[in-house]
C-alpha cells in the first residue's frame, strides 16, 4: 500500500511509542509492521543499548516489539523507529524501583570486558570485577551467557551509568544461611563438617552455612603443637558443639570429644599396683595431682607424698617434677585415680606408663645394679670400721 506525501505515516509523529511485529531481519536493520500497511525501519544502532554485530543477535521474525518513532519522512516515505529508546526509558524506571526496594533480580551476562561484566537490562549494565563474587575471579569470560542474580549498586541517568553487584547478593545469601544455621545449633550435639581454614590457634570448620572454631586444645587428647598435625583443609570431621554465642556469632567446637578419650581406655592400660611415671601438674594443701598420660591425672594424697611426714606437698614437690607413682586404686567411671609416691620408692616402673617395656626393664636392671653397688660399699665401710676401731 502506498500513501501520498501528506497521508504518509497516518497519525504517527516523532516521539510516539507504538507496537509492531518484526517482518524481516537483515544484518544491519529490521523491518517492523506497525499496522495499516505501515512498515518502519529499525536500524541496528536502535536495536539495543549494547554493541551487537547483527540484528539477528537480538530479534527474530515474528517478535512483537515496542518502538518509538524517531523519524517520519513523507518525501522518502520512510519511517524510522527505535527499540533502544523505549527499552531505556522503561529500564530507568524499573531499575529505580528495584534500587528503592533493594530488590534482587536476574540478568543475562552479555559480555566480559576489561574490568568486569556487561549485562543487558534495557540499558548497558556493568558489573565491576570487584562485584562479581566474594573472591577475585581471574577469568571473567566463564560468566558469558550465564544468568546471575544482582542488585543495583548505582544509578546515574545523567552519565547513563548503571552499576550492578552480584557480590552483594552472594554475601546476603551467605549471611541468611549463617543465621539459619546458627539458630539450629544446639550445644552438646555432634555434627559433621568440613575443615575450611587452619590457623596457628586452631581450625575453622564449616557446618553448612556457618563456621565454628576448633581450638588447638580441642583437636586431640594428645598435646598438639600445630593444628596441621591433626587436620588439613578439606577434611570431613565430626565435631561436638561446645558453645554457641548467637550475639557475636562465635561457635566453639571440639574434635577430641567425638573420639575415645584417655579415660575411656585407661582400664586397658593401667591396673592397681602398677608403678608408672608421671608429671606433677598441680599442688594443693591436701596433695599433688600427677598426670600419668595426657588428660589423665591422679591424686597423691599428702600422706602418700613421702615416707617422712610432711605438712604440705610443697615441702618436697614442685609443679613440673617427674615422679614415679604407684596406683592404689582406679575408677574410670568416676574418673578418679589414687596414687602414692612413697609406695613407689624402690619399685621399678611396671604399668602402662610413659616408658616402653624395654626402657622399663633397663631402668629396673639399673636400679638393681645401683642397689648391689650400695650393698658392697656398705660392707667395705663396715670392714674398715672394724679394723680401725
Amino acid at each position: 500500500m502506498s500513501f501520498g506525501q501528506e497521508g504518509f505515516g497516518g497519525n504517527l509523529h516523532v516521539g510516539e511509542v507504538v507496537e509492531g511485529v518484526v517482518t524481516r531481519v537483515e544484518a544491519k536493520h529490521a523491518m517492523v509492521d506497525l499496522g495499516d500497511g505501515r512498515e518502519a525501519i529499525l536500524p541496528i544502532r536502535e536495536v539495543s543499548a549494547l554493541h551487537i554485530e547483527s540484528v539477528s543477535d537480538v530479534l527474530r521474525v515474528g517478535d512483537r516489539v515496542r518502538v518509538e518513532v524517531v523519524k517520519v519522512d513523507p518525501v522518502k516515505q520512510e519511517i524510522v523507529v527505535s527499540k533502544r529508546a523505549v527499552d531505556a526509558r522503561e529500564a530507568w524506571q524499573r531499575l529505580a524501583d528495584l534500587f528503592d526496594r533493594d530488590e534482587t533480580f536476574e540478568v543475562t551476562i552479555f559480555d566480559a570486558v576489561k574490568g568486569g561484566l556487561v549485562a543487558d537490562v534495557g540499558l548497558r549494565g556493568f558489573i565491576p570485577a570487584s562485584q562479581v563474587g566474594e573472591r577475585y575471579v581471574e577469568d571473567l569470560s566463564v560468566y558469558k551467557g550465564k544468568r546471575l542474580p544482582v542488585k543495583v549498586l548505582e544509578l546515574d541517568p545523567e552519565q547513563n551509568r548503571v552499576i550492578l553487584s552480584h557480590r552483594i547478593v552472594v554475601e546476603e545469601e551467605k549471611e541468611r544461611r549463617r543465621e539459619e544455621a546458627l539458630a539450629r545449633l544446639v550445644e552438646g550435639e555432634v555434627l559433621e563438617g568440613t575443615v575450611v581454614r587452619i590457623v596457628d590457634f586452631g581450625a575453622f570448620v564449616d557446618l553448612g552455612g556457618v563456621d565454628g572454631l576448633v581450638h588447638i586444645s580441642e583437636l586431640s587428647w594428645d598435646p598438639v603443637d600445630d593444628p596441621r598435625q591433626v587436620v588439613k583443609e578439606g577434611d570431613r570431621v565430626r565435631v561436638k558443639v561446645l558453645k554457641v554465642d548467637r550475639e557475636t556469632g562465635r561457635i566453639s567446637l571440639s574434635l577430641r570429644e567425638t573420639q575415645p578419650g584417655p579415660w575411656d581406655t585407661i582400664a586397658e592400660h593401667f591396673h592397681e599396683g602398677d608403678v608408672v611415671e608421671g608429671v606433677v601438674k598441680r599442688l594443693a594443701p591436701f596433695g599433688a595431682f600427677v598426670e600419668i598420660v595426657p588428660g589423665v591425672e591422679g591424686l597423691v594424697h599428702v600422706s602418700q607424698v613421702a615416707r617422712r611426714r610432711v605438712s604440705t606437698p610443697h615441702e618436697v614437690l614442685h609443679e613440673g617434677d617427674r615422679v614415679r607413682v604407684k596406683i592404689l586404686s582406679i575408677s574410670p567411671e568416676e574418673r578418679r585415680i589414687s596414687l602414692s609416691i612413697r609406695e613407689a620408692e624402690g619399685e621399678p616402673v611396671s604399668g602402662g606408663g610413659r616408658r616402653g617395656r624395654g626402657e622399663r626393664e633397663a631402668h629396673a636392671a639399673q636400679e638393681k645394679d645401683e642397689s648391689l653397688e650400695v650393698s658392697i660399699r656398705d660392707l667395705i665401710q663396715e670392714d674398715l670400721r672394724d679394723k680401725l676401731f
